[in-house]
């Protein structure tokens, strides 16, 4: 026998497909996904508007899995809350809650650890398990939503920015966006949507093409090859030359500003030097540098860097006129830092 189909892996043409076969009108497809993703009900039996048959054949025709918190962290100031999430087969990804003054946003994983082996990352230290399906990445955004829907509140952003590199589960991650902005789906704007990527050069020229206008993060933290190699090993694969023509092929099919996250770490991609290299890669570029000073992680030394240093820093930013941000760091008291929480629970 067949296995059941997952509820979230369902495409609205499969939900067609398969209420078809049940011999339901087309509509009704229409009607679970409006239940799934706008009512963010949890059962068929809460799909009051379709005949109770329908929901009995629900019931037993597809697998009705919702992913299990076993782990949660709030903040002291209440303001960041990380879960960890036991997906059907058991497999654990965190999913982080961020609020602020006129947003709601939750950041979420795309697969399960990590291949890319980032030195000051701590999913990056426990390597790679598998990929999330579509059904279990968007799950994740329902499951945030759920939780503030609870308390009279929305979600108004995501950022793939968790577990995992998006852009190496190609094919699970534009799935879930295109499910994410369906109008018959979640209805979140593109240009709430984020996609935080560690360089991987070939798929964001192909992202380029997806006629989307969802944000685009880049991971750089080095503006020379030789740090930039030490910190993140994929630029031994893609290196700066090759990350910046993808991007800059990126900007001018889509006309959308880039954004490069830099961590912050203390007397390694702090200095002067570093500054002036990240402003000479920039100048020019329909661009913008977020700075973010690190959480620590167990099994790396470095340290975040001092005011004085980030202070420093920004002053060679503005002088070569390139916008930048300093971020706020959020959930230190609760390991905020992806992969943290997963390691914290199974004692790695």
């Amino acid at each position: 026998m067949p296995k059941k189909p997952a509820v979230y892996d369902l495409s609205l043409s499969d939900w067609e497909t398969l209420l078809a076969r049940w011999g339901q009108p087309r509509y009704r497809a229409k009607q679970v996904w409006s239940w799934l993703y706008r009512k963010l009900v949890t059962s068929p039996a809460q799909m009051t508007s379709l005949p109770k048959a329908l929901r009995q054949q629900l019931e037993d025709g597809v697998r009705w899995y919702i992913p299990r918190v076993l782990a949660q962290q709030e903040s002291m100031d209440g303001e960041t809350r990380k879960d960890l999430l036991a997906m059907e087969d058991g497999e654990q990804v965190e999913v982080v809650l961020m609020r602020y003054i006129e947003r709601r946003s939750a950041c979420i994983s795309t697969q399960v650890g990590c291949a890319m082996g980032c030195k000051f990352c701590a999913t990056g230290q426990m390597g790679f398990r598998r990929n999330l399906t579509a059904g279990e990445i968007v799950a994740q955004v329902l499951h945030v939503a759920r939780e503030l829907q609870s308390q009279g509140q929305k979600l108004t952003n995501v950022v793939l920015m968790g577990m995992g590199e998006p852009l190496l589960n190609y094919k699970h991650t534009l799935a879930a966006v295109r499910r994410l902005i369906h109008p018959d789906g979640f209805q979140m704007g593109q240009r709430r949507i984020t996609l935080s990527t560690s360089g991987i050069a070939p798929q964001i020229y192909r992202l380029a093409d997806e006629g989307l206008q969802i944000n685009l993060a880049v991971s750089l933290h080095a503006a020379t090859d030789d740090l930039r190699n030490e910190l993140m090993p994929i630029n031994r694969k893609y290196n700066l030359n090759a990350l910046f023509s993808a991007v800059q092929q990126y900007i001018n099919v889509t006309n959308r500003r880039v954004t490069f996250e830099w961590i912050m770490i203390d007397g390694v991609n702090d200095t002067r030097e570093q500054a002036e290299a990240l402003a000479a890669r920039l100048g020019g570029m329909l661009a913008h540098v977020n700075l973010i000073p690190m959480n620590p992680t167990t099994n790396y030394a470095g340290r975040p860097s001092t005011p004085e240093a980030i202070a420093e820093f920004t002053k060679v930013l503005e002088r070569r006129h390139i916008p930048y941000t300093t971020r706020l760091r959020r959930g230190l008291d609760i390991n905020a830092g992806c992969g943290q929480l997963r390691s914290a629970y199974q004692g790695e």
